[in-house]
């Protein structure tokens, strides 16, 4: 739920808008009070779709469907169609120019199938029964009629507490996208796909029958067993998380011939031979859900009288300005910008870790939603802040102003023709236009807001299915059937909710090191055992190539290879297909006499690789930092630098790339006992003369441990974490330029890093605390623009910072979770946990954000690759 915006409409026929449900492809869902007090749920249609003569068209043939159909697990609506007497509309009943289409229902608090997967992950199995039996039971009336649904989708069943319920009826309420045209031709388009629609075939009753064994599939393991079009048409599903019981069930709903699955009434009495109501009497939601579903309804029993949204302490001075509040009041509440960080990789990160020193786009890792740091108590969670309602508009932007209208009085309408399944769950009642039956159950008091936001955070893989159907209808024409189209828009989130995976992929080897990188947005190298390719638009394996094992990420060189270091060459091979297309062995790569051995790579910068590595030439050992140019295939310098016997081999990391100087520091795990009595505790960077290789500077920078997670930018500044404060450097001489403190300091922390990696995208930089907090800093003067919560246990891991592709979009991460904030104004968008993957802290393997993807953010957690849709 979110509040009511500037334009949203304040009256919709009868009814009174309180706040914003939810919303569609094709509509907003608004929560509203009907004349006789009791609460609805009005859906508008989208304008410019509105003022289509087609889409009206097929909105009042799917309206007066519903309306035959309420009853059972359908529930009962009324329309702006209806005829003047409250009865359903007739063919030619049409509303007058201007005025919004609508429809309205009972409000029943439930949440819908999709939500549900994301709080609390995978169904049991009884609840799946249930589900499924009450679907195939709706089913088995429409095609009774010789109709075909074309309404089950994720976010059209909901899930309350006596039972589900389907709120769509047609290809309009399930649409993922719909698009009005110059030539008044409306465009939709299905979020699924069926075997005979792939094939161009015309979709019958046994199409519903494929969407609901996806549905089935879907609700019992929270992902999809058909990940694309081409699966759909030719594959086969991956049903192993099914249980035992429904997974023969299952296949035959999936089968590729319509003729070969089961009737709906097949399917219903497999499920639930005593019926879905009958089973879902004595309850049939996890207690986790049940709490969510009575909280919503807690909270719109708030809403209607008034109350305040969500009682309890309100934001700290550190959340921002909340609703009518300036960056002045926040001043005054004690929110100044407190005396004035960034880095790749978590404090005190070595070599070897996947975190390679050349991943420059994200920093040190933990996360979750909220505005608080700890020892506050509970924070008001913005998304789901109190509802302030502004100032009235009369219409959605694009209609016409709203006729104001007294409260219509109860219709004496005949009654509409209700269902034959028992109805306990929903009143089968005559429904006038400007009446609703009272639907709201009692609920218990709302659970604690802490609790169940932390179990919101388990976002399943979803049912994402590409290339779905596609109805082209024109004005005047009834359904034309399928259609190809172009690529279609990605649907809108549910606010505060994550994005759901386009594609989950799970690497099959075992081995801890995974090193991953991103091509040209296209495809994801991984290398270890062996080097394999990914689709990154379908997250099907493309490749694999047993010859380039590397424990070393692959490095993008062009729009063609990628450059990947192993044991005894160096590789280039073709992104697309894994062909190896340039070889040079490293035996050669040294000078006569010599012995060349690579022990670490430090960083890159375009096709320029920098690396550290040992030369032995007779009985003399000589360690260098090297410089290769991918593209020419061809060292450019070596310099020697500080080294000791093994097994204290020297590794750099990169700390700052400038235009005429590249700025390195010893990782601390490879510091020779000399060189750390030397440093005295201190870290020790060292510049070099980027075209020669010339050392130019050495600065000791007291105070900054060895381990501490440095970075710089290209004008100069190095960012470093320094007990319980992030301070700002000049890379030239290491005079402190500002200084950054956390919000909060814990007992007894001095001495430990409080601040962990930061990334700068000038003139801004991001960093995270040990406190589980997001700031946004000014690189120039230290200036703090926003902090932000992750609302995440504290612990001692320290959450990693990353970027979307785009910028817009800041992530913090850990094993816990993955956090996305607007970079603009801090604003929490969303947390996502695998779904079932509790398990946090130090030796947890951490949620990841690659850089690259395009508008898929590529998230990996150990051997499982996630793409979000984020930009």
């Amino acid at each position: 739920m979110e509040p009511l915006q500037q334009d949203d409409p304040r009256q919709i026929g009868p009814f009174t808008t309180l706040a914003r449900h939810r919303d569609s492809a094709v509509c907003v869902r608004y929560l509203a009070h009907g004349p006789d007090g009791v609460t609805a749920v009005v859906s508008v249609a989208r304008p410019e779709l509105a003022a289509l003569t087609a889409f009206r068209r097929r909105f009042r043939s799917e309206t007066r469907r519903t309306q035959r159909l309420a009853g059972g697990w359908v529930a009962p609506i009324a329309s702006s169609t209806d005829g003047a007497d409250g009865t359903e509309g007739t063919e030619g009943t049409d509303v007058a120019d201007g005025e919004p289409l609508w429809t309205a229902s009972p409000y029943v608090p439930a949440l819908t199938l999709r939500e549900a997967i994301a709080l609390g992950g995978p169904l049991p199995e009884r609840a799946v029964r249930i589900l499924g039996a009450a679907l195939a039971e709706t089913l088995s009336r429409v095609h009774a009629t010789g109709a075909v649904l074309h309404g089950l989708a994720p976010d059209t069943v909901l899930l309350a507490a006596d039972g589900p319920r389907l709120t769509a009826l047609g290809a309009l309420g399930a649409a993922a996208v719909a698009e009005a045209h110059p030539d008044g031709q409306l465009t939709v388009k299905l979020g699924y796909l069926t075997p005979e629609q792939a094939t161009g075939a015309k979709p019958g009753p046994a199409s519903d029958i494929f969407v609901l064994g996806l549905l089935l599939a879907y609700a019992s393991t929270g992902t999809t067993p058909l990940a694309d079009a081409d699966r759909i048409a030719h594959g086969e599903p991956e049903l192993g998380g099914v249980p035992d019981e429904l997974r023969p069930l299952v296949a035959r709903c999936l089968s590729k011939s319509p003729e070969d699955r089961p009737s709906a009434g097949t399917v219903a009495a497999d499920l639930a031979l005593e019926g879905a109501a009958a089973l879902a009497r004595e309850g049939w939601l996890p207690p986790g859900l049940v709490a969510a579903v009575e909280e919503q309804a807690a909270r719109v029993r708030a809403l209607g009288r008034g109350d305040a949204w969500n009682p309890g302490p309100g934001p700290g001075p550190d959340a921002g300005p909340g609703p009518g509040q300036s960056e002045a009041d926040l001043r005054s509440a004690g929110a100044e910008p407190v005396d004035a960080v960034q880095h790749a990789g978590a404090a005190g990160a070595g070599p070897g870790s996947a975190r390679d020193a050349d991943t420059l786009l994200v920093g040190s890792a933990r996360n979750a939603p909220g505005d608080g740091g700890p020892g506050e108590g509970a924070r008001v969670d913005r998304v789901t802040a109190a509802l302030a309602v502004p100032a009235a508009r009369s219409a959605p932007t694009g209609t016409a102003p709203a006729v104001a209208r007294p409260p219509v009085a109860p219709s004496t309408a005949a009654p509409l023709p209700t269902a034959p399944l028992p109805t306990p769950h929903l009143p089968a009642v005559p429904l006038p236009a400007a009446r609703l039956p009272a639907a709201l159950p009692h609920a218990a008091p709302a659970p604690d807001r802490r609790a169940l936001l932390t179990g919101i955070a388990g976002a399943a893989a979803g049912l994402v299915v590409g290339g779905g159907l596609v109805y082209a209808i024109a004005a005047g024409d009834a359904d034309k059937g399928p259609a190809r189209a172009a690529p279609a828009p990605r649907r809108t989130r549910v606010a505060g909710l994550p994005p759901e995976p386009v594609w989950r992929y799970e690497h099959p080897a075992a081995a801890a090191a995974l090193p991953a990188t991103v091509w040209q947005d296209r495809v994801l190298v991984l290398t270890g055992e062996e080097s394999t390719g990914v689709d990154l638009r379908t997250g099907r394996r493309l490749w694999q190539r047993k010859e380039a094992t590397s424990a070393s990420r692959a490095v993008p060189v062009d729009d063609a290879l990628c450059f990947v270091d192993t044991p005894d060459a160096f590789l280039w091979i073709a992104a697309q297909d894994g062909q190896v297309e340039h070889r040079i062995a490293k035996a050669t790569s040294a000078g006569p006499g010599e012995v060349l051995t690579l022990t670490g790579r430090t960083g890159l910068d375009g096709t320029t690789l920098w690396m550290t590595g040992q030369v032995k030439k007779g009985a003399a050992l000589q360690s260098y930092l090297l410089a290769y140019d991918l593209t020419a295939r061809k060292w450019l310098w070596r310099t020697r630098i500080p080294g000791a016997p093994a097994p204290h081999a020297p590794q750099y990391q990169l700390i700052a790339v400038r235009p005429a100087e590249i700025v390195v520091r010893q990782y601390s795990s490879t510091l020779a006992p000399a060189q750390r009595k030397a440093a005295n505790g201190a870290s020790v960077l060292l510049a070099f003369d980027r075209k020669t290789g010339k050392q130019l500077t050495s600065l000791r920078l007291a105070g900054i441990h060895p381990a501490a997670a440095l970075v710089g930018d290209e004008s100069g500044r190095l960012f470093a974490p320094v007990a319980d404060r992030l301070n700002a450097h000049t890379i030239s001489g290491g005079a402190l330029l500002w200084r950054l403190a956390p919000a909060d300091t814990a007992p007894g922390e001095s001495g430990v890093f409080v601040f962990g990696g930061a990334i700068v995208r000038s003139p801004m930089l991001y960093v995270a605390n040990r406190h589980q907090q997001v700031s946004a800093v000014d690189t120039a003067n230290g200036r703090l623009l926003w902090r932000r919560s992750t609302d995440a246990p504290v612990s001692d891991e320290i959450p990693g910072t990353g970027f979307s592709t785009s910028g817009r979009t800041v992530l913090a991460y850990d094993s816990g979770q993955l956090t996305a904030f607007a970079a603009r104004d801090g604003k929490r968008l969303w947390k996502f946990q695998e779904t079932g993957a509790q398990d946090s802290g130090t030796d947890a393997p951490r949620y990841e954000p690659l850089a690259g993807g395009g508008r898929n953010l590529i998230v990996r957690r150990d051997r499982t690759f996630y793409a979000l849709p984020v930009d």
